[in-house]
């Protein structure tokens, strides 16, 4: 009996053993199960959740190229642009995430293609805008709100979607089918164990419920992982896009501040120009009869300050207060003056090579326009040489028989070329060299404007400018400027203060000087009474209206653009009906963007400094209504 009990216990034993370890491998399988079910679920959200992104980004990104379209704000270009290549890394993520589902991807090769034509549309609407074709990019822009590209991305993303929920219902179900036979299967050998041993039915189900909340807690315990990595991924990513933001601000900042206070000097330094060239001007013309020694210094001194004047220019040219001012130019007189300002910018390291075979060519472009493109071409060709090697500027004459690469029309062309011996470009970065926003230095070295702004330079004139290089071989950009065919003898850049002015006389004339400055309005009124005027003095906009009152017949009103109080063109308004129409010649040393955009009601504009010729041409223009221009100082 008691060897019967004992081998019954021992049966009963091992029978335990046997479907406890039945049971502990059923519930094993159902917890292997439930975690396969787990990540096919998470796998599956984070697919649906990258589709969702990829949506909201292109949005993001269209958004802000309609905001570009509109304002021309060029940092919503960049934003434009940051979120349409962040789609494109959603697009790869999408890729490497379904790389084992062949469905999804034959819809991701649909969504590639379509993205890229996308692409391709948004890409033509910045560009247009960039060039200033606001117009034409606004027109894009709304046209392709409802392109076919768009379309067959929206229906590849929704599909895409709509098969990984399909797929996570299927995974799901054969989960929760695994679960269910599993569990029944645990059910069956538990009522089994507990007819073989009464015993061990506490022990068996203790450990089924420590095997499943120990399921429960580690597929809990992952998911929070999965969530707390996600978060930290999330403010890595966030915190890094701030640190580039900040950095950008505060080089956009840097910049307008630059700007805002090289505009400020060249504003005072043409106010004391005014008077310098004005009084030498005024003591050498009452010298003409005296000491040739004296006249010898006045026309050193003028010198001088032509060199000021020059350096004023370019000044308000680097601060951007210089209008566009188009002149007939030859490739003789641009290399004269570019040669030192090339050889103190690119450094020791760099060999500034000049070869003119342009047979005395000319173009009618802007100066400084032309000048700032050659030197930053000259600054890229350094950067692609690293600080050293040799920098070739040649001018040709070409005449084209057919369109060019970028559709120049036919015709005769002055050739601009600049090669350098660096490293060369590919052919993709050629491709896209021309692109707004596109760069291949770090954060902070470049906006990618540089070649655009040169591009949309060339077209503006009708030219056209094209890049030919080879890794390792250097790169050559040529600019076609349209050849000009008029004569240079009226073209200069500098003033001559020691050839007399001839004037024609046309009578006397009652003048009213406005000018806040006291040594600018001195200088004014004495060269207006120098020239036979019969002039009055006003140094506040607001007591103008008065000195008029009190002049007989006044024929003409000269004034200051920028003064405190009323600004010339706001002074000019506030007038009554009496003076309202009367003739106006605004003199100004900050005639640049600051004057353009103040309206200058269709009144003619002369620059400081000034000789006493371009005063009298000022003043004969002026009475003669002529219309709004702005008269060189010569």
């Amino acid at each position: 009996m008691a060897a019967w009990r004992t081998v019954t216990l021992v049966a009963m034993a091992i029978a335990g053993v046997v479907v406890l370890t039945a049971i502990v491998i059923t519930l094993g399988e159902a917890n292997r199960q439930r975690d396969r079910a787990l990540a096919a679920q998470s796998h599956s959200y984070d697919v649906m959740n990258l589709a969702r992104a990829l949506q909201g980004t292109m949005a993001k990104s269209e958004a802000s190229l309609g905001r570009y379209v509109i304002s021309a704000d060029q940092q919503l270009g960049q934003s434009y642009f940051d979120d349409w290549r962040r789609a494109g890394e959603n697009v790869a993520q999408l890729h490497r995430l379904t790389h084992d589902n062949a469905g999804q991807q034959r819809r991701l090769a649909l969504l590639e293609q379509a993205f890229r034509a996308r692409g391709a549309e948004l890409a033509a609407t910045a560009l247009a805008t960039n060039y200033g074709k606001n117009g034409q990019a606004l027109s894009r822009f709304y046209r392709d709100r409802t392109s076919s590209s768009l379309e067959a991305i929206n229906a590849a993303l929704d599909g895409l979607i709509a098969d990984e929920r399909a797929l996570l219902q299927r995974r799901t179900s054969q989960a929760m089918t695994s679960v269910r036979q599993s569990t029944a299967a645990a059910k069956i050998l538990s009522i089994f164990g507990v007819l073989l041993l009464l015993g061990m039915i506490a022990l068996g189900w203790l450990t089924m419920r420590a095997l499943a909340d120990r399921g429960v807690a580690q597929a809990e315990a992952a998911a929070e992982r999965q969530r707390a990595d996600d978060l930290a991924d999330a403010v890595a990513a966030a915190t890094d896009e701030l640190r580039v933001q900040e950095a950008r601000l505060r080089q956009v900042q840097k910049m307008e501040a630059v700007g805002q206070l090289t505009g400020g000097i060249a504003h005072d330094f043409n106010n004391m120009l005014a008077i310098v060239i004005g009084g030498l001007e005024l003591a050498r013309r009452g010298l003409l009869a005296g000491n040739r020694d004296v006249l010898r210094h006045v026309d050193s001194a003028s010198e001088g300050a032509t060199r000021a004047a020059a350096l004023t220019r370019r000044l308000l040219a680097f601060a951007r207060e210089t209008a566009i001012n188009p002149e007939c130019i030859d490739a003789a007189r641009l290399f004269d003056g570019l040669k030192d300002l090339l050889d103190r910018t690119l450094g020791d390291g760099v060999t500034v090579v000049i070869d003119d075979a342009s047979d005395g060519w000319c173009a009618r472009v802007d100066r400084v326009q032309l000048e700032n493109t050659l030197v930053n071409l000259a600054v890229n060709a350094r950067d692609a040489m690293d600080g050293r090697g040799t920098l070739t500027i040649a001018a040709s004459a070409r005449t084209l028989t057919t369109p060019s690469e970028h559709g120049c029309a036919p015709g005769d062309y002055l050739v601009l070329a600049v090669t350098d011996t660096g490293h060369g470009m590919s052919d993709a970065v050629i491709e896209r060299a021309f692109e707004p926003f596109f760069t291949t230095k770090p954060v902070g070295k470049g906006t990618g404007l540089g070649l655009s702004q040169i591009f949309s330079f060339a077209k503006q004139v009708g030219g056209d400018v094209t890049i030919a290089s080879q890794l390792g071989h250097g790169t050559t950009v040529t600019l076609l400027l349209p050849r000009e065919a008029k004569d240079l003898g009226t073209a200069t850049e500098q003033i001559a203060p020691t050839t007399e002015a001839h004037f024609d006389r046309g009578g006397s004339l009652s003048i009213l000087v406005v000018e806040d400055d006291p040594r600018v309005l001195a200088a004014t009124v004495e060269a207006l009474e120098e020239l036979g005027h019969c002039v009055a003095q006003c140094n506040d906009s607001l007591r103008a209206a008065a000195v008029l009152d009190s002049m007989p017949r006044p024929d003409l009103l000269v004034s200051d653009v920028l003064m405190p109080g009323l600004t010339g063109p706001e002074m000019v308004a506030a007038f009554d009906a009496r003076f309202r129409n009367m003739p106006v010649l605004f003199v100004t040393g900050f005639a640049g963007d600051a004057a353009q955009t103040t309206d200058l009601a269709n009144r003619p504009v002369l620059r400081k400094p000034f000789t006493l010729a371009a005063l009298e041409r000022a003043v004969l223009s002026a009475t003669r209504c002529e219309g709004p221009h702005a008269i060189a100082a010569e």
